[in-house]
């Protein structure tokens, strides 16, 4: 005899993003949250972005897949790209070989039970790709963590802003050692249950 899944109704679907200014901390707050997550039993996929670290200094970053952990260099200070973003050259086609894969992965694959994009912001919004599935993501019914760039004003940013279903939180110096947990907990109150 088959046992019935709980009806989960589109309101309780946890849609979490974490806003927050450069280097305050967005991604290793989603990490620990990941960490927490996987430890209880849930199936995480998606992307992330990785400081690329020469010198002690930040020169770049990397797109991850989650599970796979395939890598490439995404953003450098000292390589040629006709897109740039401040002082950084993005490399579209490394999100669209990496990242958009992996979200779509999460996406798609029934044994994903939760999806991260990390980040959305002014560099990965280049991609037409990237902003799609993107959408698809926060429209799928599946809980989702993204990050958020801060202050940008992006067409994209401002309607994920703007959606009712997303609940936005802050990472500030202050409060990133507890935000975790804060948000640990209320992705465990509207997850359904594993088993």
């Amino acid at each position: 005899m088959k046992t019935a899944l709980p009806i989960v109704y589109m309101d309780d679907i946890p849609k979490i993003g974490i806003t927050g200014m450069p280097s305050v901390g967005k991604t290793q707050t989603l990490v620990k949250i990941i960490e927490f997550l996987e430890g209880q039993g849930y199936v995480i996929e998606g992307m992330i972005t990785e400081a690329l670290i020469e010198k002690k200094k930040r020169v770049g970053f990397y797109v991850v897949d989650w599970q796979t952990k395939e890598r490439e260099v995404f953003a450098h200070i000292d390589s040629d790209s006709k897109d740039k973003v401040g002082k950084y050259s993005v490399d579209i086609n490394a999100l669209e070989k990496v990242g958009v894969p992996a979200i779509e992965k999460a996406i798609t694959d029934e044994e994903v039970n939760i999806i991260i994009i990390d980040e959305i912001g002014k560099m990965e919004m280049i991609s037409e790709s990237f902003c799609e599935i993107v959408i698809d993501a926060l429209d799928s019914d599946k809980p989702i963590i993204v990050t958020l760039h801060k202050k940008s004003r992006s067409p994209l940013l401002q309607d994920v802003r703007r959606r009712d279903d997303i609940r936005i939180l802050e990472v500030t110096p202050v409060n990133r050692n507890l935000l975790p947990y804060k948000i640990q907990k209320i992705m465990e109150e509207k997850l359904p249950p594993l088993f």
